[in-house]
């Protein structure tokens, strides 16, 4: 469900199905019927299990304080469906997005496409039409039958590599490891994060396969120290956001950029660096209480080493709140070495677990379950201990009219 996203399809009278469905069929007629305006477009493409977002943050701040601008194509949705379109860092407007609909109706698109797919065109077409310098554009789910695989991009970006959408990628690390790499073009530059030995050996197959040089975090290109290392070398400020694998995505989305064709300025990256900020990436929203977007077994493990890292020594509470079908039990068990206590909630969406069945998966003693969903139950602190909200990206968006930063 993509929010608001109805407010636009009943308007202009457009149908699609609210289904996942890969494949690019639909999207490839979608897209020629509308005049292609993905060819148009200078595309970084970016797959991974986690840290997309992020690195795209960081690409999306280094651009603009080199005076490019840009735009983004990102998901879930942090609000609503605007913020999933970005231009300049800013949401897209009403008006934007109505003529990108209007667009889509009049090229007869309606029944063709999936929600996402919809989205995914009008994103295109917004691009296309404001036409910003650069496209940075996020999978949705994998990467090879992702709607967003239409394009020929400048250098395609894989982030992660960890179990996710079984049902659709595949039920072991390669098989999604497959799905990721679909983006790697003929010829295209390929930057990856750390991967695991297998996902790394289906990576350097496929770029082998396609002649598409490859660029390895850890080998050619590497984040020591706020120095980073790669095609450049640049010191850099102390980053906003925390953690050893925000320096990872850092290093990533620069050496992205460089590999692009971009020429890029040691003051001015280390300006976009110290100010990056991404919603729901370990981010206070009041004293001592954070938020972050731990929602599967990987993510939970860097949020741990994140504690381990800015808190030494000291446990926190968590307030957790999870859909089904996620791996409940493994994301909680990464958890729970840097926990004081659990206490889960119920949160509003059809999808979520209730705090009863999340209690089920924890092994650690102190754990309760608690039917409130407000600004008490979230921003209050017990026993003089940092908290951290986490566990679905659906419970952190209904907590961004109490945050403070």
């Amino acid at each position: 469900m993509i929010p608001n996203m109805n407010v636009y399809t009943e308007r202009w009278g457009i149908d699609s199905d609210n289904s996942i469905k890969p494949g690019l069929d639909a999207v490839q007629e979608a897209l020629s019927k509308v005049g292609n305006p993905e060819r148009k477009l200078q595309v970084i493409h970016v797959a991974g299990t986690n840290g997309k977002g992020s690195t795209i943050a960081f690409m999306e701040a280094i651009l603009k304080e080199h005076g490019f601008s840009s735009g983004v194509f990102s998901s879930p949705a942090i609000i609503d469906i605007h913020d999933q379109i970005r231009i300049n860092g800013d949401a897209i407007t009403g008006e934007e997005l109505d003529k990108s609909f209007r667009a889509m109706k009049e090229a007869g698109v309606s029944g063709l496409l999936t929600d996402f797919e919809l989205l995914t065109v009008a994103a295109f077409l917004t691009f296309g039409r404001i036409g910003p310098d650069y496209v940075l554009l996020e999978t949705g789910m994998g990467g090879l039958l992702d709607s967003t695989n239409v394009v020929v991009p400048l250098v395609a970006v894989i982030t992660s590599i960890a179990l996710e959408h079984t049902a659709f990628l595949g039920g072991t690390v390669a098989a999604v490891t497959e799905q990721k790499a679909g983006i790697i073009k003929n010829g295209i530059p390929v930057v990856i994060g750390p991967l695991p030995k297998e996902a790394l050996e289906v990576v350097q197959a496929s770029s082998n396969r396609q002649g598409s040089p490859l660029f390895t975090y850890g080998k050619q290109f590497w984040m020591l120290d706020d120095v980073f290392n790669g095609t450049e070398t640049f010191q850099l400020a102390e980053r906003k956001m925390k953690g050893l694998h925000q320096g990872v995505n850092a290093a990533v989305a620069i050496q992205s950029l460089l590999v692009a064709g971009i020429q890029l300025a040691e003051e001015a990256v280390s300006r976009a660096v110290a100010i990056t900020q991404l919603a729901h990436r370990f981010q206070e929203i009041s004293p001592g209480v954070f938020v972050d977007g731990a929602h599967n077994p990987a993510a939970a493990k860097v949020l741990a080493a994140t504690i381990r890292s800015e808190f030494p020594g000291e446990k926190v509470d968590f307030v957790i709140g999870m859909l089904k079908g996620k791996d409940i039990e493994k994301t909680l068990d990464e958890l729970t070495p840097v926990a004081a206590s659990f206490t889960f909630l119920t949160f509003s969406h059809p999808q979520a677990a209730t705090g009863e069945q999340l209690m089920e998966y924890c092994h650690h003693e102190e754990k309760k379950v608690t039917m409130a969903e407000n600004d008490t139950i979230i921003l209050s602190i017990d026993r003089n201990k940092k908290k951290i909200v986490t566990g679905s990206l659906y419970l952190l968006n209904s907590l961004m009219d109490y945050g403070a930063n």
